[in-house]
């Protein structure tokens, strides 16, 4: 079970503070390279998230693990990792850390890097089909394996009553175990960020086909323009 954050009132909050508790945090990376305009989201949306997991902690409970998907190390060399990753995460990880919770590997490094590997091998794309098939399957059970250790992780090192952080991406298939109730952080920027991204993708998919109209346009204006040249380097009979 998931719980959204702005629908926990106080006697929820009481009830709350006693079994495992897990935060969850979409990861969500930029890049120097991004628009200032997906910038000013992204550091929007970590803005909130900050805003959201401290409103959260004061309720429940505070963070006791800190969980960073795609780091596989524990403690200070774990928190390192995470800020070569992403540095947004790595400000709030890092002072969870600094308020007495520990962090804690959910990857298994050999694990992590196949999967890494197949993921590399599928954006190459293939001529056989037979043999995307065969990587495709590969990268599944790769991937299979690696959220169930995730999953297994978070039951063995959370204790009873206390709060985990986890930054993972959307779209992961990491089943959590029952005996952990999990309260989902889902700022509002979040949407914003959904929303830029759709209209990104409808203007790369439209742009195409308008480029080609337009230069359909410009050569039938321009055909009778080179028509009439022709017609004047044309030999006289």
């Amino acid at each position: 079970m998931s719980e959204q954050l702005g629908k926990i009132h106080k006697p929820e909050a009481e009830r709350f503070r006693r079994g495992k508790k897990l935060y969850l945090v979409p990861l969500i990376y930029t890049s120097d390279a991004a628009p200032d305009e997906y910038k000013e989201k992204h550091a929007r949306y970590w803005r909130q998230v900050a805003e959201h997991l401290s409103n959260l902690t004061s309720k429940i409970g505070r963070v006791n693990r800190v969980y960073h998907e795609s780091v596989f190390q524990a403690g200070e060399e774990g928190i390192k990792a995470v800020q070569r990753l992403n540095q947004s995460s790595y400000e709030i990880a890092r002072t969870c850390c600094d308020n007495g919770a520990t962090f804690e590997p959910i990857e298994e490094r050999e694990l992590l890097e196949e999967v890494m590997d197949w993921q590399r091998c599928l954006m190459l794309g293939f001529i056989s089909e037979k043999v995307e098939r065969t990587v495709f399957e590969f990268y599944l059970e790769a991937a299979k394996k690696r959220h169930e250790l995730m999953a297994r992780t978070l039951s063995e090192t959370l204790a009873e009553d206390e709060a985990g952080l986890l930054f993972i991406r959307e779209g992961h298939s990491v089943q959590f175990p029952a005996d952990i109730e999990v309260f989902s952080v889902f700022p509002p920027a979040l949407d914003e960020l959904h929303r830029w991204h759709r209209d990104q993708a409808a203007v790369e998919t439209t742009t195409p086909a308008q480029e080609r109209k337009e230069k359909t346009g410009r050569k039938d204006r321009e055909a009778p323009k080179r028509a009439r040249k022709r017609a004047k380097r044309a030999p006289k009979e």
